[in-house]
């Protein structure tokens, strides 16, 4: 059975993005929400976030400055977390 999880991003990008490439292996669907912080244009975040995308994981922020995840104000954040069997806290 697919299970629905969702990854709240707020500190330590590079580590929350790699697990959540692990997380990509079961199979399960992941998407992952990064609060209020923008994302360097380079080094580990920017490697596991290219390779995120290829794996079709949705990455979504609630800063329209990171101009490579797709933009989501905060409020449906919220409503949209409601909808997953996990949500993990990173």
């Amino acid at each position: 059975m697919v299970k629905r999880l969702a990854v709240i991003v707020r500190s330590r990008v590079d580590e929350a993005f790699r697990m959540s490439l692990g997380l990509t292996l079961m199979d399960d669907e992941v998407d992952v929400y990064v609060l209020d912080m923008k994302i360097q244009d380079s080094g580990p975040a920017a490697e596991h976030l290219e390779l995120l995308k290829e794996l079709d994981v949705n990455v979504f922020s609630n800063r329209e400055d990171n101009t490579d995840l797709e933009f989501a104000p905060t409020a449906d954040i919220g409503r949209k977390l409601r909808e997953y069997d996990h949500v993990l806290c990173y």
